[in-house]
């Protein structure tokens, strides 16, 4: 009975370990939604993070659960993982989170927590456990997802240049500060759907490798999709706020129309990669729009020096988290 009963606390100790993870997420990924909306001046920052929050939650309602099962069930061999993979997992990722966000770079989440998962599993045993499909899988959209939100912010931003090419520009800015509202809202929607699951899909992982859920089961238990969106709505509502001045100010100067043109762009990559249940990053797709805005002016309107450092994080975000999770690993060997 202590050895279940201990079992069982480790278990639960996990699992609050991973809502804080996803906690993080919203916090750490907040400037994703809202970056745009605040340095176009359409919503003030405090109404920008409880908009974004509410749509995070949302999400919800209209996302199948596909990314999650990615995460749960398509990145490790079966049988492979256990509590102490779990725990590198995560100790990996948020370690790296907090590095990212400590120095204002907007890094990737989701990413962290495949390179813990991949950090983990490897020096438990090997990488011939990993599932190469569901691994590079996430790899690949490291490049597709900012290149796919840079291409639609990108086409756009000329066809709305064009669309409105005889209207005064007063005109145009107030109907896109109207229109920048949908736009946010569908990204944050599109936020809280792909990045929410990814947490919801480690949780399962757990459950299923400690026989508190069968791998069979075509859905995760509800308590832990209603934890999780919960979870990173209120990260969002406290908003990570170094991060959403080198996002809304630093990469290029945004007005509604291109905050509105960067927003879609990238919502309908979000939107497109959760429905394929591929787990992107919300970081690395806002980026890429808002760098296709930015570059259709001119290549000068680009920060390109600011866009590089991001790039170099977004290159180091997989081997450094994983490396912190081969570490975790063995720390959790020893107290858990």
């Amino acid at each position: 009975m202590d050895g279940i009963q201990v079992s069982f606390r480790v278990i639960a100790l996990l699992v609050v370990l991973a809502i804080a993870f996803d906690f993080m997420n919203g916090f750490h990924d907040a400037a994703n939604s809202i970056a745009t909306v605040v340095s176009t001046g359409v919503l003030k920052p405090y109404q920008a993070v409880a908009f974004a929050a509410f749509f995070n939650f949302v999400a919800i309602l209209v996302f199948q659960m596909k990314v999650a099962a990615t995460v749960g069930k398509g990145i490790v061999m079966p049988g492979v993982v256990d509590h102490y993979v779990v725990f590198a997992a995560l100790v990996g990722a948020i370690i790296w989170n907090i590095v990212t966000w400590w120095y204002g770079i907007p890094s990737s989440s989701s990413h962290a927590l495949i390179g813990g998962i991949v950090g983990a599993v490897t020096t438990k045993a090997g990488a011939d456990s990993l599932i190469a499909a569901g691994v590079w899988k996430s790899v690949a959209f490291i490049l597709v997802s900012p290149l796919l939100g840079f291409v639609l912010a990108s086409l756009m931003m000329v066809a709305v240049a064009w669309i409105f090419r005889s209207t005064r520009p007063q005109r145009v800015d107030s109907t896109f500060r109207r229109l920048q509202l949908v736009s946010a809202g569908l990204y944050s929607l599109g936020h809280g759907g792909n990045d929410a699951q990814k947490t919801i899909g480690i949780i399962w992982m757990l459950l299923i490798a400690t026989g508190y859920a069968s791998a069979a089961d075509n859905l995760p238990p509800a308590w832990v999709v209603w934890s999780c969106y919960i979870a990173i709505a209120l990260g969002t509502l406290f908003g990570g706020w170094r991060i959403v001045k080198t996002m809304g100010q630093k990469i290029t100067k945004l007005k509604p129309v291109g905050g509105f043109c960067a927003e879609t762009g990238g919502a309908i990559t979000l939107f497109l990669a959760s429905g394929l249940g591929i787990p992107v990053s919300t970081t690395h797709t806002i980026t890429g729009a808002i760098v296709g805005v930015g570059s259709t002016r001119r290549a000068s309107a680009v920060r390109w020096g600011v866009a590089g450092n991001i790039v170099w994080a977004w290159i180091f975000t997989i081997p450094a988290s994983a490396l912190m999770a081969a570490l975790a690993y063995w720390i959790g060997r020893g107290i858990l």
